[in-house]
């Protein structure tokens, strides 16, 4: 690997070069087993002479952080003294902006529970691997690899698949020009954001909702004002009056997991139009449907052009692949596409290319149904332990979709829920409460019970460890 050395700094040369090799070797950019550079190579990159590198790596040598090996080099050593001590931050820095002194990102690499009843994560062993394999490897032909820039809409193919699809599956009125491609639906939010929302916008939100879409419109500058939700959905008496977007999961509330009625769907409507608001409509978890017709999603029912469509397959295939997708009214296409173009341009058209394909050849809805049976099978089981082991504390939340079922604390109940998610954690097994959920005060307490990590074979043990949690 080639090494950056700079010869700036105190010391003669041979003392700067030791001082940068062995600066990149304590802090682990060269790790053990590394191959350095001839010596020769090396004074030659640097304008030096060769018995000014020696002397550098003599030094190293020395002190038992590299070894030569005759007639293939010389190598940082397998047990270097002293290892990897932690770079020190540098006085001062930049400062970010208020919101984001608070804000932290999500970890990227949670040790996986025993019993993983988490909302919101796919069983990544339903995912067709060998066919995303198959059509991944048919895109990275030589033919298929042009060079330069795509466009920000993401691939032809795909959105014309996408609306297709929506067309199909959810009734959603689209043509391939009203798709835009994003990597999940975050950043179809975070789009959406960018070209709507002036900083102190007031921003309307689901109470409890989704925290992540929250958080982004907060962190765009927006004034984010939570809403009640009831057993009928968000209520649109309760909006503010000056709010410049409302983002509602209609479909499959998140996280309660409620339908949107037919009247609160024709009353946000007129609200918007009325106030010239968007509505961003994020139609989550809806793909597993176990019982009822689902009702028009407000995109079909939008005669004002004010609702933005917003999907994803996150939880369809798997998250990792970063792929999504909006349904945009015309008007705001154009500035969608400058956005897009100017953040991150344009997605892997690669592994959109393979989606595209996915989709065409009937495997998605093939995938849909075969992951479907596996998780309603999970769900019912959820719903017997509900009915039974669980029926002293929690009262189901009754829901049609999605990979999660919420249950609400019983008045009588008289535990101590935090208490109870605690001891829980303690035995393997991970749930989370409905009030971490809540942007404003806590309602009814409860809790989230995802069955779409969790292994058809784990659940019922699962829900006697937690059971035996409420027991004390």
């Amino acid at each position: 690997m080639d090494v950056h050395v700079s010869l700036a700094g105190p010391g003669d040369r041979a003392t700067r070069i030791h001082r940068q090799l062995l600066e990149a070797i304590l802090d682990g950019r060269l790790r053990p087993g590394e191959r350095l550079p001839p010596t020769r190579e090396l004074a030659r990159r640097l304008d030096v002479s060769r018995n000014t590198v020696a002397v550098a790596y003599e030094r190293l040598t020395a002190e038992g952080l590299l070894t030569a090996r005759v007639g293939a080099g010389t190598f940082v050593a397998d047990e270097p003294v002293a290892r990897a001590r932690p770079r020190p931050a540098p006085a001062g820095g930049v400062r970010p902006r208020a919101f984001w002194t608070s804000a932290e990102a999500a970890p990227t690499a949670e040790p996986r529970p025993g019993h993983d009843f988490r909302a919101g994560t796919p069983d990544t062993g339903l995912f067709p691997l060998a066919t995303w394999r198959r059509l991944v490897a048919g895109e990275l032909r030589t033919a298929t690899i042009r060079g330069g820039y795509a466009g920000p809409a993401g691939h032809p193919g795909l959105r014309a698949a996408v609306a297709r699809y929506v067309g199909l599956a959810r009734a959603v009125r689209a043509g391939p020009e009203d798709v835009v491609v994003t990597q999940g639906a975050q950043q179809a939010l975070d789009l959406i954001a960018r070209v709507v929302l002036e900083p102190g916008d007031r921003v309307a939100v689901e109470d409890p909702g989704y925290p992540p879409a929250r958080r982004l419109f907060a962190g765009h500058g927006a004034r984010v004002v939570p809403v009640p939700v009831d057993d009928q959905g968000i209520d649109v008496s309760a909006l503010p009056g000056d709010a410049r977007l409302v983002y509602v999961t209609p479909s499959h509330q998140f996280p309660l997991g409620v339908r949107m009625s037919p009247a609160r769907r024709a009353a946000l409507l007129d609200w918007a139009a009325a106030r010239d608001a968007v509505v961003v409509e994020d139609d989550y978890d809806t793909e597993f449907r176990f019982s009822a017709r689902p009702l028009d999603p407000l995109q079909t029912l939008d005669r004002a052009g004010k609702v933005v469509y917003v999907g994803t397959f996150s939880k369809t295939l798997l998250p990792m692949l970063r792929l999504g997708f909006l349904v945009a009214p015309a008007s705001l296409r154009p500035a969608l596409l400058a956005a897009r173009q100017l953040t991150d341009w344009h997605g892997d058209h690669t592994t959109q290319a393979a989606l595209a394909r996915f989709i065409d050849s009937g495997e998605l809805p093939r995938h849909i149904r075969k992951a479907t049976r596996v998780y309603a099978e999970r769900r019912e089981l959820v719903e017997a332990a509900l009915r039974s082991d669980l029926a002293g504390w929690l009262d189901p939340v009754p829901s049609t979709a999605g990979l999660h079922l919420c249950a609400r604390l019983r008045p009588e109940a008289g535990v101590d829920l935090p208490a109870v998610v605690a001891r829980a954690a303690e035995v393997g097994v991970t749930v989370r409460e409905i009030a971490g959920y809540h942007a404003g005060p806590p309602g009814p307490a409860g809790l989230v019970l995802g069955y779409g990590a969790v292994a058809t074979a784990d659940v019922p043990e699962g829900l006697r460890l937690l059971a035996r949690s409420f027991r004390g």
